[in-house]
């Protein structure tokens, strides 16, 4: 069993914690914000370094997790941290898909026999693609599915995964990147959670299969209210178990984190952000979901947790049809009130 030291002078456990660099998290970096009973070492990686350090080293304590990742691992009982319901990334995920615009792609029924290229199977944000493209009646057997690495060839998946038997997934060439054979023509499109340079550059040939990402997203939410969950929180599991009021302690911490950085986006005297007009596009967004746009906790998300998990099983990631409360660490399911 790993033996967690305990800072003597403070009496608190020193950890290291992986997550990103965002609004959101910066107050625990800080240290504006502090964890109760921890002494932290943070560590702002980008979720690529961090999921995969987490998931094949155990590298960290408490770290930010792919929630694809982590469901697959869950499904097998093998996954070396618990969750914690603090959504540190979430993204309508409309704009990560991109075509070709000279092959007549119009709209998501003419992806239907088309390749398109993925960083890997089990993304998250690749995961509520297929779901949107699902939902448009174009199913994941329906297209050839070409895996690369996006800017660097050969990437391998994070961990493990089966995809089903009806599904194909062809490997691009030994040498190619999947942005390089988007720039040539030797894919139809690119799903994923980060644009390809050639969509960057203005390459004339590559756009986005919905031109109004935002007007796209705000439709699907209207109908479903599911803002989409990108990453959770991970406690080490050994860790956890010694010490049981970490996860709340942590649940506590993350949320007041959020809370300030949500005070400083509403303060539009001095924007917070390096764009224009972000009270106005914050206006637009309370006007669609409500003053709290960014929820932590499972009671507030259980739709879009059930939602995921249906998605999860489906596209063959999860052994096992996963249920909502085999996620979380069981102290963070419900929180005490004033």
């Amino acid at each position: 069993m790993i033996q967690y030291e305990r800072e003597t002078t403070l009496n608190k456990l020193t950890l290291s914690i992986a997550m990103g660099d965002y609004d959101r998290t910066r107050p625990i970096h800080d240290g504006r914000v502090q964890i109760d009973g921890v002494s932290p070492i943070t560590q702002l990686l980008s979720p690529e370094e961090m999921f995969f350090r987490a998931f094949r080293h155990e590298a960290f304590d408490i770290s930010e997790l792919s929630f694809s990742s982590y469901c697959v691992k869950q499904a097998q009982h093998a996954s070396p941290y618990i969750a914690v319901p603090v959504f540190l990334s979430r993204a309508f995920r409309h704009s990560s898909i991109y075509i070709r615009t000279d092959r007549g792609i119009t709209e998501p029924k003419h992806l239907k026999g088309r390749r398109i290229g993925i960083a890997e199977w089990q993304l998250t944000a690749n995961v509520w693609a297929r779901g949107i493209l699902e939902d448009y009646g174009v199913k994941q057997n329906e297209i050839e599915w070409v895996r690369g690495g996006m800017h660097s060839s050969g990437r391998p998946e994070k961990i493990p995964v089966h995809v089903p038997e009806s599904v194909t997934i062809t490997e691009a060439p030994e040498a190619a990147t999947l942005d390089q054979l988007l720039r040539a023509g030797d894919i139809d499109g690119f799903i994923g959670p980060r644009s390809l340079k050639c969509f960057d550059e203005g390459h004339p040939n590559v756009g986005r299969l919905f031109s109004d990402g935002v007007t796209a997203a705000s439709d699907h939410y209207n109908r479903t209210k599911i803002f989409p969950i990108m990453h959770v929180l991970g406690v080490r599991r050994g860790l956890a178990d010694a010490h049981p009021w970490l996860p709340g302690a942590l649940m506590k911490s993350f949320s007041a984190a959020k809370q300030m950085a949500q005070v400083a986006l509403s303060d539009t005297s001095a924007t917070k952000v390096t764009m224009p007009f972000v009270e106005d596009t914050l206006t637009v967004a309370r006007q669609l979901m409500g003053s709290n746009i960014w929820t932590y906790g499972v009671s507030e998300n259980k739709h879009v947790l059930e939602k995921f998990l249906e998605l999860h099983h489906n596209q063959g990631l999860s052994q096992r049809r996963l249920e909502v409360e085999e996620l979380f660490h069981p102290s963070t399911y419900e929180g005490y009130s004033l």
